[in-house]
């Protein structure tokens, strides 16, 4: 028996059913606001944390702080400007450490809101895959019936054609002999 024969159909369950009705009318809502929007009301701090963690993530902050660094370092070991931090550097030393002290959590804070704007995508991909399974699985069920109305017909149509040639046998073996 194949998987194309008469009788075969697969419906969605009730709770199927139900969460796919549940979808279909959140889509209009999910449509409303992207779920990677950041909220309009964010802290004077949540702010502030994303544009740090903007800032020092960039490319011309390393840039720019690698070229400060060269210079503090050649000013200070060719002692053209009166060595305010002489070698090993404490006072450099002193200031990266305070900025990574500083820097570090105000980052943390923005890679956490930035998590819960992932949590919220992925939540909503997560129910966009869900309907979409849910309304393949309606499209086989669609495909099935007719598969199966189509298998309905063509049955009765070779069943009639064969019922067609059993009654033109005896009229064409009577016409040839």
């Amino acid at each position: 028996m194949t998987s194309w024969t008469v009788g075969v159909t697969r419906k969605l369950g009730a709770d199927d059913t139900a969460r796919l009705h549940e979808l279909r009318a959140r889509r209009a809502e999910d449509r409303k606001v992207p779920p990677h929007a950041q909220p309009p009301n964010l802290t004077v701090g949540q702010r502030v944390a994303d544009q740090v963690a903007v800032t020092m993530g960039s490319w011309w902050f390393i840039i720019i702080q690698s070229a400060v660094l060269a210079i503090w370092i050649a000013l200070n070991v060719t002692a053209y400007i009166a060595r305010w931090d002489p070698y090993p550097f404490i006072l450099l030393n002193l200031v990266l450490s305070f900025q990574a002290a500083y820097a570090a959590p105000v980052i943390m804070m923005s890679q956490n809101r930035q998590q819960d704007i992932d949590r919220r995508e992925a939540a909503s991909d997560y129910r966009i895959n869900v309907k979409a399974e849910l309304e393949i699985e309606l499209l086989h069920d669609k495909i099935d019936a007719l598969r199966e109305q189509e298998v309905l017909a063509l049955t009765q149509a070779v069943h009639e054609l064969t019922l067609l040639l059993k009654a033109q046998s005896p009229a064409a073996a009577a016409h040839s002999a």
